[in-house]
């Protein structure tokens, strides 16, 4: 055999793969991110049964929630008529945490899942609507506050890009975060819940 087809030849074996090398290399790593995953999701739950003593979510009285629309009962002192919308809001839900800890999530009754959200605010308090997650209203009375930030639940977004809204639950003080469509409205909001804040506690 001339060396040029010695040399054909090198090159024709060098192409031929090792399939069950290959095969075992994807198998290994599908198990790994298997195992990944499932690490988080038992973290995720281990967190959740840590919170267990976080009470129900406060929901805001409607056809779906009294007695005569089929479903619960409101909580005891929520309103009939939480009065006309002061603001109204579309965007994004970002998650909750420990009020003043960034990267202590609240998973908790759905509160680590996050969503679109539609806010509304009025007397009442801060009804928050979660498409495809659970709703919840957070009476006036619970408000602490509310500032512009950047980060909350390992989300990280610009400088002012968050509104975080801190309220109180059961024995918790909670930091949820929230960000408009439209960036510019945190502003408003921040100050109309921190003036809300204000009066309510002037009231106590």
């Amino acid at each position: 055999m001339t060396p040029v087809l010695l040399l054909a030849a090198g090159k024709e074996s060098a192409e031929v793969t090792d399939w069950a090398a290959r095969i075992g290399w994807v198998v290994g790593l599908a198990l790994f991110v298997a195992l990944v995953y499932w690490l988080m999701r038992e973290g995720w739950k281990w967190r959740g049964t840590l919170q267990g003593d976080l009470p129900e979510l406060p929901s805001r009285p409607s056809p779906a929630t009294t007695p005569d629309g089929g479903g619960r009962p409101p909580l005891p002192g929520t309103p009939d008529d939480p009065g006309p919308a002061k603001l109204t809001m579309s965007g994004r839900y970002h998650g909750s945490t420990t009020a003043g800890q960034w990267l202590d999530r609240i998973v908790a009754h759905g509160l680590g899942t996050r969503s679109r959200a539609e806010l509304t605010l009025t007397d009442a308090g801060l009804d928050v609507v979660r498409p495809g997650a659970n709703d919840f209203f957070i009476p006036a009375h619970a408000l602490r506050g509310a500032r512009l930030d950047k980060g909350i639940a390992g989300k990280v977004l610009t400088e002012g890009g968050l509104l975080v809204v801190t309220w109180a639950h059961g024995e918790r003080q909670i930091d949820s975060g929230f960000r408009s469509d439209h960036a510019a409205e945190h502003n408003e909001w921040a100050e109309a819940l921190n003036q809300m804040t204000n009066k309510t506690e002037g009231a106590r």
